[in-house]
């Protein structure tokens, strides 16, 4: 098992904690980690582009010319999409799809590699005690000042809450740069992207039985 701090809201620290070592000392598998980044973001994506065709451009359908005798080429209506304004050939038509599939176990094991990076860069920490929190943004920010996460005003931090607690949701929903998640529904994308990532001491008992060794 890997040992970890765990701080206080205070900032300072209280134990020691055993993370799982299949979770957060797997195999970094930077290809699986970079496809299931791939997959998410594509099924994030909304088919809402579309073009008009021919059918559906409001123009009028009158034969623009005689068929002979002019020298040009024959045509029939304003329409085409040959013409300036005219309908879009093979264009996009709103009903594209754009959903790609991976596996559970490719899922879990980029998940894992993506954990066990962001643990090797340091940038994992364990608290207790924020599940006492009042559901007051100041509250939350006086923690975040407590564990040295603000030296950069861009900086981004993602707690991992181990179930819905509307205390902490209520006092770090207003805080600019910080997301809240659950451990159960956590995805690679989300702790790539995530920052400092703060687990709740619970978060971890949580993150072990939805992926438990069978």
């Amino acid at each position: 098992m890997i040992k970890i701090d765990v701080l206080d809201t205070k900032g300072e620290k209280v134990s020691k904690f055993s993370l799982p070592e299949y979770i957060f000392n797997a195999k970094i598998n930077n290809s699986l980690v970079a496809q299931a980044v791939r997959v998410y973001l594509s099924n994030q994506r909304q088919a809402s582009a579309k073009a008009k065709t021919r059918s559906e451009v409001n123009a009028s359908g009158k034969k623009i010319y005689r068929q002979k005798g002019t020298g040009r080429a024959r045509h029939g209506d304003r329409a085409a999409p040959i013409f300036v304004k005219g309908g879009k050939a093979h264009g996009p038509t709103g009903g594209q799809n754009y959903k790609l599939k991976l596996s559970k176990k490719m899922k879990k094991l980029a998940l894992f590699s993506a954990l066990t990076s962001k643990l090797k860069d340091k940038e994992i920490i364990i608290i207790t005690g924020l599940e006492k929190i009042e559901p007051k943004t100041k509250k939350l920010v006086k923690i975040i000042k407590n564990l040295q996460l603000n030296n950069d005003s861009l900086l981004k931090i993602t707690v991992v809450l181990p179930e819905i607690k509307e205390n902490v949701i209520k006092a770090g929903r207003n805080i600019q740069g910080l997301n809240l998640l659950l451990a159960n529904t956590l995805n690679t994308y989300q702790v790539l992207n995530a920052g400092k990532l703060i687990f709740m001491k619970e978060s971890i008992d949580t993150l072990k039985k939805t992926y438990a060794v069978k």
